[in-house]
């Protein structure tokens, strides 16, 4: 897809990405630039629910329980 830049510097997100993603009115969005490309990426409205649930099955809690039974077991 193709857009036009305004002298302005404004473009428009063509209506197909936005209903894609979700992106509505008021919503923002990140430019990247890694001196190459430039990639637009929406954020989420409310990031902690966005991330809520991401890391389940990893075992996060699992370890440090496992390292303080380890610690407390070797101090006794």
């Amino acid at each position: 897809m193709k857009t036009t830049m305004t002298s302005g510097g404004r473009t428009t997100v063509p209506a197909a990405i936005r209903r894609r993603h979700g992106i509505q009115p008021g919503d923002h969005v990140a430019w990247l630039d890694d001196g190459t490309t430039i990639t637009v990426v929406p954020l989420p409205r409310d990031p902690v629910r966005a991330l809520r649930g991401t890391a389940a099955g990893e075992g996060l809690l699992e370890a440090p329980l496992a390292d303080r039974r380890s610690e407390r077991d070797h101090d006794h």
